[in-house]
């Protein structure tokens, strides 16, 4: 469970930190001053829980829910305030819970026991990405099926890089290379990102693809990966690494090189 708090006041966010952790000892908390932050912390993992303050600059906290709930439809965001003028605008957003300043532990309590949408300590995770040898990515047990090749290369890429944001210009240097007109490849990939958006839509698959203007990111935790189990565990990990990795595609041979040497130490060992 991974809980994102959000407060402009250190005292208060370093406070409600400590309460949470004495409710909920193993969940990991992400604590920001600032709501820009949050968000880019949001980008780069999934959030089951968020605490917000309402009113903070530059982003404010009703509508850096909008933005957490973009990313993930199932988050249960809990608000904090000092006025209830901001209770009918929680509504709208379908909130978990609304707390008024200062706020009590046993309301936090409350909140977390009565979560809109329950989340699980163990959470099944629907989509595996199999990388050891050829590529492929199943949704609940089947390999998915996109209407262009070049889509399934593209989330290929986008598990090779294990979370970090990938920018249009590197998805087109990867996938072509130095082949054709750029602009007709800028346009083919609007394609393939829009074929990439129906699949996960049709397989009501939300936050697995974190979309940035101009760049895409997996959510790493959000998956299974053969890869990622193997590269956190390595001897105690299911999955063994035999030397092939992604073979179908050119661009994989450079984290091959790196599987290799790492698997090499590991023998060593």
């Amino acid at each position: 469970m991974r809980i994102l708090l959000v407060d402009t006041d250190k005292k208060l966010l370093k406070k409600t930190k400590e309460d949470i952790t004495g409710i909920l000892p193993e969940a990991e908390i992400l604590c920001h001053e600032s709501s820009l932050t949050a968000l880019a912390a949001a980008r780069k993992k999934m959030i089951d829980i968020a605490f917000l303050e309402t009113d903070m600059p530059e982003l404010d906290g009703l509508l850096l829910g909008q933005y957490l709930r973009d990313l993930n439809p199932q988050i249960n965001l809990i608000y904090f305030t000092d006025s209830p003028e901001h209770g009918y605008d929680a509504l709208k957003l379908h909130a978990s819970g609304y707390i008024l300043k200062p706020a009590e532990t046993d309301r936090m309590k409350e909140e977390l026991d009565d979560l809109r949408h329950p989340v699980g300590k163990n959470s099944h995770k629907r989509v595996f990405a199999q990388t050891f040898g050829n590529f492929e990515f199943f949704v609940d047990g089947k390999p998915v099926a996109f209407k262009y090749t070049r889509t399934k290369e593209i989330v290929a890429l986008l598990v090779n890089n294990r979370g970090a944001q990938t920018t249009n210009g590197e998805i087109i240097a990867s996938l072509w290379e130095d082949d054709g007109d750029p602009e007709k490849k800028g346009s083919y990939l609007s394609n393939l990102r829009q074929d990439l958006q129906n699949t996960m839509t049709r397989l009501k698959l939300t936050g697995i693809i974190l979309k940035q203007r101009g760049s895409m990111a997996i959510a790493a935790d959000a998956i299974e990966c053969d890869l990622y189990d193997w590269l956190e565990k390595k001897k105690e990990s299911r999955y063994s690494y035999m030397g092939d990795y992604m073979n179908q595609y050119s661009w994989a041979e450079f984290v091959h090189a790196e599987l290799d040497e790492i698997s090499y130490a590991m023998e060593d060992e």
